[in-house]
């Protein structure tokens, strides 16, 4: 990529992005301007490094950038936690990462772009399991196949889903 073509990329990222993702990094970084500032520098520079994550045939640009982002906020978070030296306390660390509706439905985002992505008897047995609670012999009537093979393609289908999250930049270390 050229750096006339890296320019424009930013360029557009930040038009289209930038906005919302400052929003999502101020959220992130608990109101701090500054660091909500760098981390918002740092997922463009992610992209600027990573091109082919924007590719809209892999998924959605703007879920790709909030999960980077998110990820170098829990990723900073920690290093700065690594630092402190050791307290004891009865009382449960606060998440270093406010939780919010926006978060949340990129997420939703971010798996529904993964569920397309997996094939159709692999996305209707997740559907069917997990999304609509169903039991295995109820999924199996609903679908009409054999128990056996609803557990089979849950378990294919859930491995499968991995592979695609990871794909899509979702890390599991959370």
């Amino acid at each position: 990529m050229s750096t006339d073509d890296a320019d424009l990329l930013l360029k557009a990222l930040h038009k289209e992005h930038g906005d919302a993702l400052f929003a999502h990094a101020l959220r992130l970084t608990g109101g701090d301007r500054q660091r909500a500032e760098d981390l918002v520098q740092e997922t463009l520079l992610r992209a600027w490094q990573h091109p082919e994550a924007l590719d809209p045939a892999r998924g959605s640009v703007r879920a790709w950038l909030f999960t980077t982002a998110r990820n170098l906020a829990i990723d900073a978070w920690r290093r700065r936690s690594a630092r402190v030296g050791e307290v004891f306390t009865d009382q449960m660390p606060e998440s270093p990462v406010v939780v919010d509706e926006t978060e949340r439905a990129v997420e939703s985002w971010v798996l529904a772009e993964a569920l397309t992505r997996l094939s159709r008897p692999h996305r209707e047995v997740l559907v069917e399991t997990f999304y609509q609670g169903r039991s295995v012999a109820e999924a199996a009537e609903r679908l009409g196949v054999p128990p056996g093979t609803v557990k089979s393609r849950t378990y294919y289908a859930l491995r499968s889903l991995k592979v695609v999250l990871e794909e899509l930049g979702v890390s599991n270390e959370v």
